[in-house]
């Protein structure tokens, strides 16, 4: 076994322990990690190789300090280390500064309470945007539990695993994994032909574009080339800017959670319009994701 190791210092106010509960209770990736008291465990594949990484908090909310082992059967090269270094500090949102956005909302008397309780929470990503952009399709038409199932499925079948502490931790597939798929294999896994179709569509795409694209270029340019995948609609696209790219600016306003806990929190017992929605993310500017995520996970 071949390790690396290192030490990450998040942006402050950062509490590892809040990303924990909500990965603890994250659907759709159950069973995928190992958590316990201020330490996680995970596997990601990159370029075809195994990596398994444990993080672990060695600091406090307001002087956090994360510690990293990487694990592989292969030696990890310096740019393998690279990139999961990137990929760790992109899905825990560490260098995000929630100060200008909690200013915002400590002036929202009815959101307020939701920064108190949420304090030093940075969101959690899919740990990939393609890992995301399947989770949209996994789900469409398609209960969350079923869509989970299959998800599992699919990483059982596709994905490279290893064995960390004598746990298999196994990663979802890389894009290219399931592009080169035969079509019946993934259809026996999925069962249902519209969204088999949609997975192939969405593999082969993201297994050709360009990172840097997905990372630099305008939102309005990237919308466009998800919009432009089959089966990737207005909220998908959505969804995987906010929660696998970390474009912050967008909000799902057609999404009923969303909306339900809008209604909670705003509505003083009525429910909240669309059109309200849409005021009241607006107020939040380029944190309306941010807005939009505290929301969900607060109520």
């Amino acid at each position: 076994m071949y390790t690396e190791t290192g030490t990450l210092k998040p942006t402050p106010p950062f509490d590892f322990d809040k990303s924990l509960n909500f990965l603890g209770v994250f659907l759709p990736t159950r069973q995928e990690q190992t958590i316990s008291s201020h330490m996680l465990i995970k596997a990601i594949s990159i370029d075809g190789q195994a990596i398994v990484f444990q993080v672990n908090s060695i600091g406090t909310i307001e002087s956090p300090q994360l510690e990293y082992t990487l694990f592989s059967a292969e030696p990890i090269s310096e740019g393998i280390h690279k990139i999961v270094v990137e990929r760790i500090t992109f899905f825990l949102s560490l260098e995000d500064d929630l100060q200008p956005f909690y200013r915002l909302g400590r002036e929202d008397v009815d959101f307020a309470p939701i920064i108190d309780y949420l304090y030093g929470y940075h969101q959690v990503k899919f740990l990939t945007p393609f890992e995301n952009a399947c989770w949209a399709v996994l789900t469409q038409r398609n209960p969350m539990n079923m869509a989970q199932k299959t998800k599992q499925a699919l990483i059982e079948k596709y994905g490279n695993q290893l064995e960390v502490h004598g746990n298999v931790y196994r990663a979802f597939p890389e894009a290219v994994q399931i592009a080169v798929a035969d079509y019946d294999e993934l259809l026996q896994l999925i069962r249902n032909d519209r969204r088999t179709e949609y997975l192939i569509a969405t593999a082969r795409a993201f297994s050709e574009v360009d990172d840097e694209f997905l990372k630099t270029a305008p939102d309005e340019a990237v919308e466009a080339w998800l919009r432009g995948i089959k089966g990737v609609g207005e909220w998908s696209a959505t969804f995987i800017m906010v929660r696998g790219l970390g474009r912050m600016e967008h909000v799902p306003l057609s999404e009923t959670r969303l909306l339900a806990a809008a209604s909670k929190v705003y509505g003083h017992g009525e429910d909240v319009s669309r059109e309200e929605l849409k005021r009241l993310a607006d107020r939040y500017g380029h944190w309306q994701g941010y807005w939009a995520h505290y929301l969900r996970v607060g109520t």
